[in-house]
């Protein structure tokens, strides 16, 4: 029996140690499942950089997925033929070998019935031996005064005493048994309860969403019942090395138990460990790529709002529209700091060399991608509004103006010239103040219409053909306005001439009348002056006074000439007829003048005949009387001829006699 139970035994360690190796595998073969994906990111960047090189990449990572496959199923059927054996050797084992408290745990504790049973009766027997001692005392005080009595009671004692220390010792050696089977039962206890946990320790499921993996945190207990079992391990383990002291062949079983108590606590502290880090580390996922469609939503959301291509109908919905898309910009621009804590968060996860860091990246990247998209669009649609918001501007501004030009084109081209040389001066004053502040206004106004024209233009304008229509065509008005005013200009200052040059004809003609009433005074002082130096002085200054009046007629033919080369039909033939009227007056005049000219000449001439005449009477009465007494001598007659001849004849070309020589 002894022979069959520890063959059983000896065939369960063995069980025992084959299922722990291959626990030991297939946790290293999980932890090495990592590299499988690591070599798969590798093949599909190595795709991604060099695409020649697909099909081989593509061939080689198949024959890996292949053989990992074959790998895996192998060691799930080799793990399920241990348990079958493992429950089938145990189903096998005889009542009185040693139970099992987990199925996949080899045997190593002896029937506890028959444990108890012998201590049952080691006690039933102190218990009897108790007994015995109380009775043979009791007999021993009431046969003690008999010698038989002494002898019986001296050999009961004996025999009683003979059978305590076999007891004790017995009693020891069962309670030392018992504690080496306890040890090795709590041992048992301890790898199951530790497999149990290294089960969930060594879960792969991590959830697949944010929800579920936060009720997989929240439902994570096997730290703490970790750390409230520490205790208990640990003091079993103490007991298990009090135990492996004792030199019995059943202590082996305890050391290999307690040996494999620490090599199951540290896989499952390792585990544990590294389920809580995964779990972590896919709770940030998870809160990552929650708050990343969360971010993807939003700016899928303003992306559509943004591509609204709404426009409004004039400048005042165009403003709201253009207001609107500001806040939004703004928003937009507030919203960085959400984009920047996504990429700090996916940053800090590469550091810590995150398992999902190729999905993270790509989020990351897809998530940067559309905020940089979004702002071009949000700059796009405000550019589109501001230049739709500019045009209005520049419509409304390029109306106002035209609006302006017309109401100056209406006075510019008026075609009233005055009645006068007054009323044209007026009308010329007040059209030149009118130019003045045309010319000074519509400039400015037209300096900063081209301008805003050119600003737009050169920034690219959508409608840039439009504007410079619109450019071109308020040019041309202005340049309309401008040459209309000029005309303007020009026909009142033709007007002004032709009105000035009759008022100069009348005034013209009132001098040479005033001068042709002027000549009958000249005339009248020929008469009573007898002084030739007067009437000449006279007569020069009437002359010199008519010089003034020439250069105001030879004015006046100029102007005609200018006015005729202007103006034709009734008002050339009244400039004409009015220039004839005055050129016969002043023909008149010049006539008239010549004629008192010459007649002043005739009278001088006349006046200064006489003069000489008179002087020369009264010398030659001088002389007569000078030669009287020389008559008596009487002279040759020849000789007074000579004398007479040489000193009396006169000049060529004097109309009077005088001396020839005075000193004489």
């Amino acid at each position: 029996m002894l022979t069959a139970r520890d063959g059983a035994r000896d065939e369960a360690q063995k069980l025992h140690r084959k299922w722990m190796k291959h626990q030991a595998f297939m946790a290293e073969l999980a932890r090495n499942k990592e590299w499988l994906a690591k070599i798969e990111r590798e093949g599909e960047e190595l795709i991604h950089e060099q695409p020649e090189l697909r099909s081989v990449v593509e061939m080689k990572l198949k024959e890996i997925r292949e053989c990992w496959s074959h790998l895996e199923n192998t060691t799930k059927v080799k793990a399920r033929q241990l348990f079958e054996t493992q429950n089938h050797r145990t189903n096998d084992l005889p009542s009185n070998t040693l139970s099992s408290t987990h199925s996949t745990q080899p045997t190593l504790l002896q029937p506890r019935p028959t444990f108890s049973q012998q201590l049952q009766r080691i006690k039933s027997m102190e218990v009897q031996m108790q007994l015995y001692q109380g009775v043979g005392e009791v007999r021993a005080g009431a046969d003690h005064r008999r010698p038989e009595g002494e002898e019986q009671g001296g050999m009961t004692e004996t025999r009683i005493v003979r059978l305590i220390e076999p007891l004790k010792e017995r009693r020891r050696i069962l309670l030392a048994s018992k504690e080496m089977h306890q040890v090795t039962q709590d041992l048992e206890d301890e790898i199951v309860w530790i497999q149990d946990r290294l089960l969930l320790a060594s879960s792969t499921e991590y959830g697949t969403n944010l929800q579920s993996v936060q009720h997989l945190i929240m439902n994570h207990k096997v730290r703490m019942e970790i750390q409230a079992q520490r205790g208990r391990v640990e003091e079993v383990l103490e007991r298990a090395e009090a135990v492996a002291a004792l030199r019995t062949p059943e202590v082996e079983l305890v050391r290999e138990g307690a040996w494999h108590v620490r090599q199951l606590w540290e896989v499952l502290q390792v585990e544990m460990e590294r389920r809580i880090v995964m779990l972590d580390a896919v709770n940030h996922a998870q809160q990552y790529y929650t708050q990343a469609a969360k971010a993807e939503s939003w700016l899928s959301g303003q992306k559509l709002q943004v591509l609204n291509e709404e426009k409004g109908n004039d400048e005042a919905s165009t403003l709201r529209l253009l207001k609107e898309q500001l806040a939004l910009e703004q928003t937009v621009e507030n919203y960085a700091e959400t984009v920047s804590s996504l990429s700090q968060q996916c940053r800090r996860m590469l550091e810590l060399g995150h398992p999902d860091s190729e999905q993270i990246t790509k989020q990351q990247a897809h998530i940067d991608r559309l905020y940089v998209s979004l702002k071009d669009l949000v700059e796009q649609r405000k550019t589109k509004l501001e230049q739709q918001y500019w045009l209005y501007q520049l419509k409304r501004e390029v109306e106002a103006l035209e609006k302006w030009i017309s109401e100056r084109e209406a006075v510019a081209s008026s075609t009233e010239l005055g009645q006068d040389l007054e009323h044209v001066t007026a009308l010329q004053s007040s059209f030149t103040q009118f130019s003045t502040e045309t010319r000074a206004v519509g400039q400015k106004q037209m300096d900063s219409v081209n301008k805003m024209v050119n600003e737009m233009i050169d920034c690219s304008h959508s409608d840039a053909a439009t504007i410079a229509e619109w450019k071109d065509g308020l040019n041309e008005s202005w340049a309309d306005l401008l040459e209309l005013m000029e005309t303007r200009s020009q026909m009142l200052a033709a007007s002004y001439q032709l009105h000035k040059f009759f008022n100069d004809c009348q005034e013209v003609l009132v001098q040479i009348e005033g001068k042709m009433r002027q000549l009958p005074e000249v005339r009248s002082c020929q008469v009573s002056s007898a002084n030739p130096g007067t009437l000449q002085r006279l007569l020069h200054s009437f002359e010199h006074s008519l010089q003034l009046l020439v250069s105001q007629v030879r004015q006046l033919q100029e102007n005609a000439a200018q006015l005729r080369a202007i103006y034709a039909g009734e008002k050339a033939d009244a400039i004409f007829s009015r220039e004839q009227e005055v050129m016969q007056a002043w023909k008149e005049l010049l006539v008239a003048c010549e004629g008192s000219r010459v007649q002043v000449t005739t009278v001088t001439d006349k006046i200064q005949f006489f003069a000489v005449v008179r002087e020369l009477s009264m010398w030659m009465d001088g002389i007569m009387g000078q030669i009287a007494p020389l008559l008596r001598l009487r002279p040759p007659l020849s000789s007074v001829t000579h004398f007479k001849t040489h000193y009396w004849s006169p000049s060529p070309g004097r109309t009077s006699c005088t001396p020839q020589n005075t000193q004489w």
